[in-house]
């Protein structure tokens, strides 16, 4: 089932294994396809043969040579020899190896089986590499043409132990090694991932042709869906990254919330918002001030969310599954350009940062919100940042969300308390993630097609690669991933590292029949296999590897037993208690004592009791805890490094609970673990909280040996345990353990801490407030040091920082700064200032008040704080201070007459400056469509353009949706998501759209009987009345009807529901019933058969007409879509209810031509979109988008149209009006595009109505503008005076420009037109037709001299001779038809553009340009 088609609230049911399964998932494939015959050394895996063979190669040919690995000072005299032979061997001292080592190398190189076991500390990492060195500089024996060119394999169980063995082997191998898989953090083994390998060049151009063809074909066509996969999935994750501007949303908000977001809410006369401000984030109560005002208000509150900024300064903790994915999860390698992936990656990571800026008026991922300032000069803090992103965070982490219903009942979303503000987001945010869900769907199938082929193109060239290598290393995951890879690679020779930690399944999948040679080195005494399923641990032996169960059936192994980690009080601990032997390396007998403390080696005993969490899962211990945090806080006070300090403990809920105490800027670096995840790792420090302390005695999985034997095995210097001592001496293991302890006295209810500085001054650390005593890690006395400033240090006793070289002194600066003797105000360790800074009173020259005053300036450069004292050219005083300027703007609040009429309170420097503000009187003009106008006098331009109707339709639709458009006569298209679906598929289509039919058989059958017809035709059969067979989960009998669901409810548990009496049979004994799947309601199905056939009986008898729409259900109105028994009636509704939407929607294929032609206009007419070209991009973007109705066409040519009328207005302003009428022009022009493009343009018909008033009048004033420019030219303004006067007044009145005033400003232009006619001859328009009708001459003919006298040209019309003017003498005419400088067409004679004998001569001399 796709995700994005998972309807809201739908419910399921989760099944979840309890395993990390991509763990054992390839294992489990492997395990499946194992033949018996395949399995290599049968004879010791099960038949448990205790007599081990050398390896098959070695019988052939046993002589080696390791002067490669013999001690430097042997290499010349190590010789070679026959392996075979025991006392042909070189000495131990010769080989740099000890006893049990020398031991454990002769096993592995002649036994085919070899098994080593290391105790913690022996260097099982350097005999393993010591092995893997003289096999590999021995490769002639094992790896030979007759035997096959076969690698070695090197398996680890997790990625940092098989890092940690190549990078080994790399030290005397500097080739030849291939690391597969991805989550390596080693840097010298980078250019040997496979991954790195397979990408590179080098290897790229052995290929063969076919597969470098077919790899680059295919990963072409990956890249590009994925591209598109890509851009919607940066747009999801974007979207719960923060708040998402509106404009995103837009599409998903009916339009009268659209509407209502765009009206601010103002107080006290005042738009709270500016205009720098998110509309969304505002309404959501995010914006500078109504957040700062709520914080205020809430200052003693929200503990809540102080709990949430504190969980963020804690360390890190990774968690168990993380841990565990992180070591041996492998990764696909899908995606092959090796090096282009960084860039890749790159790209990406900018591609989001660039989306997520677009897209988020908040992000949450940043880490500083920017600081915003509010009109009152508020500034957002970083306290109230954090505030902000934490209240966000767990706003969009909530799963609650409006329904439709509820929505559709809200009028203004201002009125919304802040909580029905984010339900309602939230739903807005759903909407868009379904869709940009459902987009990428479309292209996974297409991705995963080209994924499969491209993995298989990988596999050969990972054979290729991988038969070619020395060494490959794999994690257990990996081996059994790659085995059908391994079988062909064929590698003769396996090393497997950490073993006994490794289940069997897991090594048997790792072992290929061409194996020859296997080699486990582990610790069985330590951490055993997890098996997740207790039982088959307990029953099976689950949890025994193959290394413990070869070693207890008698197999042949060494232990190696000489230690190099831990100090040998520590490691007294492990033997004989768990390892019979085991000696200390001299290595370990030089450490430092830990500082600060009397012991290296102490458990701290107690009986504070533990606590349960996790469902009795897992356990936590607050007392130890708190002490080992103290603890370590107390270590690292002497000077320790986070680094060198490691807690442990034996239960994940503790690490929470650690987690809870340790804040990450003073334990930033240490290392906290669960004891089962630490194995293979060490540090010099390790604190150790065993947890358990309970009245039941119950030590858990403290009980193992192997648990024990790790936790107590990591460190190397100091090992600090705590736990109740009494409960685990229960255990045999820890009586023997802590019998050691006491011969040292080791043990006991108190930690003695040491201080450095004041040896003899201890304290008896048994809780955690016991640290209190040593406070900076010494002890309560003052440190007395003396610093380089001559004062004392002001802490308490402190070992670290001995020499104060980091110590900043933090007491009162004594340092004298001036003349007068004033000190330096700063704490000692900052830099003095240059120039004294103490304030001293001053007189200030300018005004003689008396001001506190910087000591160093001169107080005429000082600006007086005193307020002003002098009165504004209003009358009201100035409100700044006597230093500065005066105040330009008083806005002191006085009553305004505005030009509109209104009077209104407002800011006093509106009179003072001439201008008004914006009215906020209510409109309330009564609009085309009947409702009175809701905007406010100066939001529709005092008449000009009404703000658009907001009065809710309520109209159902032909779908049985209620109409979400505000006021509208022709409801338009529903935008729901259509829904419409049946047993096959469901229309993906917006709900107004036609729906393609489904022509799938019909799937309603019962056994008695079953429809032949195809999904969407109305059935051929009558529904069944037999009874329903079949027996609830319940135990008893259904109560619906053969063919049909059966319902959900029983005649016996549901008694009073289903008996309910509505239509009257629901109580009859014998009454059956059908549930209504759209809405669940159950109804008796002889009334509902009567009821869903009324309309079609009404019809055929009475031939009445009946309303088109959808049956609903009879108890709550619901539309009934989804009903196979019902299926001919839904059909029938379906196919007349999309005949009216096609009707509604216009016809297809008028629409698509329609589309094309208005396509063609917008393209003809780009080249004039030069003032607008944005806007007119906006209706080239939305003539693209998939759906379109013949109104929406509609819409878009009327803003084509208007546009480019406006264009054309525009050019005439350019070519014919002033500069200053120019200007006033174009800020009038903007006003009109602003609407007519804005978000309430919808193109009713008040809109549409508006819209051309105000284009008219444009257009006369730009007519009437031009007039007066040609009378200003020609010196003709006084002979007009009053006309323009009387036209100014009705052009520029305020209020919409009436059909009347057209007619008096056409009036009044005839006027004009006689005084100063636009032809400039200086004869009127009648006397000009009149001559050019007797010439009788095409256009193109008439010219003017430079001081503008008409003259004409005859024949071509273009000029051949010169003559002179005979008004004003300057030359006319021209040579070769070229004018003579400063002659131009007389255009005002005939409307001309060019001269008649031109080439461009065109349709512009034959038409005027039609606006």
């Amino acid at each position: 089932m796709k995700l994005a088609q998972i309807e809201k609230g739908q419910m399921f049911l989760m099944v979840e294994t309890t395993a990390y399964f991509e763990a054992y998932r390839y294992v489990l494939d492997g395990l499946q396809e194992q033949q018996e015959a395949d399995l290599p050394f049968q004879r010791y895996i099960v038949e448990c043969d205790t007599d081990v063979q050398p390896p098959a190669y070695l019988r052939r040919n046993d002589i080696y040579n390791l002067s490669s690995v013999a001690d430097p000072d042997y290499k010349a005299s190590v010789q070679a020899f026959h392996s075979l032979k025991a006392d042909a061997w070189p000495r131990m001292e010769e080989l740099g190896l000890d006893e049990s080592q020398m031991k454990a190398f002769q096993l592995a190189v002649t036994k085919e089986l070899a098994i080593i076991q290391g105790p913690p500390g022996t260097g099982k990492t350097y005999v393993g590499l010591k092995i893997a060195q003289a096999l590999l500089n021995n490769q002639g024996l094992w790896r030979t043409p007759l035997v096959g060119n076969s690698p070695m394999l090197v398996v680890c169980y997790t990625n940092h132990a098989l890092d940690q063995f190549l990078e080994g082997i790399h030290k005397f191998l500097p080739t030849g090694i291939v690391r597969v898989g991805g989550r390596s953090n080693s840097e010298v083994l980078k250019r040997f991932n496979l991954r790195e390998l397979i990408t590179s060049h080098e290897f790229r151009r052995t290929l063969p042709a076919h597969l470098r063809t077919a790899f680059n074909e295919i990963y072409k066509q990956l890249c590009q869906e994925e591209r598109e996969i890509q851009t919607q999935s940066v747009k999801l994750e974007c979207s719960l990254k923060g708040v998402l501007r509106e404009t995103f949303l837009q599409r998903f908000i009916l339009a009268i919330h659209w509407d209502s977001l765009h009206l601010p809410l103002t107080q006290d006369g005042f738009e709270t918002w500016g205009k720098k401000s998110s509309l969304i984030m505002e309404w959501l109560g995010l914006g500078t001030t109504a957040f700062l005002q709520r914080e205020t208000e809430n200052a003693n509150g929200a503990a809540e969310e102080a709990m949430e900024e504190e969980e963020e300064d804690l360390i890190e903790i990774a968690e168990e599954a993380d841990l565990i994915q992180a070591e041996r999860f492998i990764e696909d390698d899908i995606h092959p350009r090796g090096g282009r992936d960084d860039k890749k990656r790159e790209f990406m990571e900018e591609n989001v940062r660039e989306v997520e800026e677009l897209m988020l008026a908040m992000n949450l991922d940043k880490a500083e919100i920017k600081a915003e300032n509010s009109e009152e000069g508020w500034e957002i803090q970083q306290g109230q940042k954090k505030k902000m992103k934490s209240k966000i965070r767990k706003e969009l982490g909530k799963s609650s969300a409006m329904t439709d219903e509820e929505e559709e009942n809200v009028f203004d979303i201002w009125t919304l308390s802040l909580p029905d503000r984010w339900r309602l987001y939230r739903l807005w945010v759903a909407r868009y993630r379904v869709e940009l869900r459902t987009r990428a769907l479309e292209s996974e199938q297409a991705y995963q097609n080209a994924v499969d082929r491209l993995a298989d193109v990988k596999r050969h060239q990972q054979l290729c690669l991988l038969k070619e290598a020395t060494v490959i290393g794999m994690t257990t995951t990996g081996a059994a991933k790659f085995r059908k890879t391994l079988q062909e690679v064929r590698p003769c020779l396996v090393i497997v590292e950490e073993a006994a930690e490794v289940l069997e399944a897991h090594t048997i999948t790792t072992l290929s029949q061409a194996c020859q040679h296997l080699i486990l080195i582990g610790d069985h005494q330590q951490l055993r296999p997890s098996a997740t399923v207790y039982e088959l641990a307990k029953n099976f032996n689950l949890e025994m590897s193959m290394f413990e169960r070869l070693v207890k059936m008698g197999l042949p192994y060494v232990r190696l037993n000489y230690q190099h980690r831990m100090r040998p009080d520590i490691a007294r601990l492990l033997t004989p208690h768990i390892y019979s032997e085991l000696e200390n390396h001299p290595s370990v007998l030089d450490y430092d004592n830990i500082k600060g403390l009397n012991t290296n080696l102490f458990f701290v005993e107690h009986n504070c009791q533990e606590e349960m969490i996790k469902d009795g899962k897992s356990h936590q211990n607050q007392h130890e805890a708190k002490f080992v945090v103290r603890l370590c806080r107390y270590l690292l006070l002497q000077d320790y490094k986070p680094e060198q300090i490691t807690i442990l403990t034996t239960y994940t809920g503790q690490l929470h609970c650690l987690r809870r105490e340790m804040p990450a800027p003073l334990f930033s670096g240490v290392k906290v673990h669960v004891v089962d995840k630490y194995q293979g790792e060490e540090n010099d420090i390790v604190l150790l909280s065993l947890v358990r302390s309970n009245m039941q005695g119950k030590v858990g999985f403290l009980n193992i040996p192997n648990r024990v034997c790790v936790a107590l095995s990591r460190a190397k210097k100091g090992l600090y345990c705590i736990g109740n001592s009494t409960m685990l001496s229960q255990v045999k293991l820890w009586s023997n353990i802590f019998h050691t302890l006491r011969e040292k006295d080791q043990v006991g209810k108190a930690l003695t801490l040491c201080c450095q500085n004041h040896p003899t001054r201890q304290v008896k650390a048994s809780c955690a407030d016991d640290f209190k005593q040593a406070p900076e890690g010494g002890c309560t006395q003052p440190c007395a040091f003396r610093l380089d400033c001559g004062h004392v240090c002001s802490r308490v006793c402190h070992p670290y920082d001995p020499e104060h070289k980091e110590y900043k002194c933090g007491k009162k600066c004594q340092k004298i700064l001036c003349d007068q003797g004033h000190r330096c105000t700063l704490v000692c360790h900052k830099a003095c200032p240059k120039k004294c800074q103490v304030k001293v009173e001053k007189i200030i020259p300018q005004c003689q008040h008396k001001q506190m005053v910087p000591c160093h300036q001169d107080p005429e450069t000082f600006k007086c704080q005193e307020p002003c004292q002098k009165t504004l050219q209003c009358g009201h005083p100035c409100d700044s201070s006597c230093g500065e300027a005066c105040t330009y703007e008083c806005k002191v609040k006085i009553t305004l007459e505005l030009r509109c009429g209104h009077n209104q309170q407002d800011a006093c420097y509106y009179k003072t400056q001439g201008k008004d503000p914006e009215c906020r009187a209510p409109c309330e003009h009564r609009l085309i469509c009947g409702h009175a106008c809701r905007g406010t006098c100066g939001k529709c331009y005092q008449g000009r353009f009404h703000y658009p109707c907001l009065h809710q339709c309520e109209r159902l639709l032909i779908c049985s949706h209620k109409c979400r458009e505000p006021c509208t006569r022709d409801c338009p298209p529903c935008k729901k998501p259509c829904e419409n679906c049946c047993i096959h598929s469901e229309c993906k289509k917006p709900c107004g759209q036609p729906c393609a039919p489904c022509i799938e058989p019909c799937a309603w059958e019962c056994p008695h009987q079953r429809c032949g017809k195809l999904c969407y035709e109305p059935c051929d059969r009558q529904p069944c009345t037999q009874p329903c067979d079949k027996t609830l989960d319940c135990g008893h009998p259904c109560i619906g009807l053969c063919g049909d669901k059966c319902p959900s409810k029983c005649r016996i548990c549901d008694k009073d529901e289903v008996t309910e009496i509505f239509f009257g049979n629901e109580d009859d004994p014998e009454a059956h019933f059908i549930q209504l799947e759209d809405c669940r309601h159950i109804i008796e199905y002889t009334a509902m058969d009567i009821y869903m056939g009324m309309d079609d009986n009404q019809q055929a008898n009475e031939g009445e007409q009946v309303a088109i729409k959808l049956k609903e259900c009879p108890r709550c109105r619901t539309p009934i879509r989804k009903n196979l028994r019902y299926g001919s009636h839904i059909n029938r509704s379906l196919a007349e209810i999309e005949m009216v939407k096609e009707k509604i929607n216009g016809n297809q294929k008028d629409i698509e031509k329609h589309k094309r032609a208005l396509q063609k206009q917008w393209n003809d007419n780009l080249h004039m979109s030069e003032t607008h070209l944005q806007e007119y991009m906006d209706i080239q973007h939305r003539l693209k988008m998939r759906y379109h109705t013949a109104n929406d066409l509609w819409v878009l040519e009327n803003k084509m149209d208007f546009l480019l009328r406006v264009e054309k207005l525009l050019k005439i302003e350019r070519e014919e009006m002033s500069v200053l009428q120019g200007n006033k022009f174009r800020k009038t022009v903007q006003e009109f595009v602003r609407w007519l493009v804005g978000f309430q343009s919808k193109f009713t018909e008040q809109q549409v109505f508006d819209l051309q008033r105000e284009l008219r009048r444009l257009t006369l004033l730009v007519e009437f503008n031009a007039q007066c420019n040609v009378a200003s030219k020609r010196g003709q303004s006084n002979k007009i005076q009053s006309e323009v006067q009387t036209m100014e007044k009705v052009l520029e009145k305020l209020g919409q420009f009436t059909e009347q005033d057209e007619e008096r400003v056409k009036e009044i232009m005839k006027e004009l037109n006689k005084k100063v006619p636009l032809t400039g001859l200086g004869i009127s328009d009648e006397e000009r037709k009149m001559i050019v009708s007797a010439v009788k001459m095409p256009p193109g003919h008439w010219h003017k001299c430079p001081n503008g006298h008409v003259y004409l040209i005859a024949d071509c019309g273009g000029a051949m001779e010169s003559r002179s003017c005979p008004d004003c003498d300057a030359t006319i005419g021209g040579a070769n038809h070229r004018l003579a400088s400063g002659n131009h067409v007389a255009t005002e004679m005939d409307g001309a553009q060019h001269p008649a004998w031109s080439e461009v001569n065109n349709l512009l001399n034959f038409g005027q340009l039609d606006l």
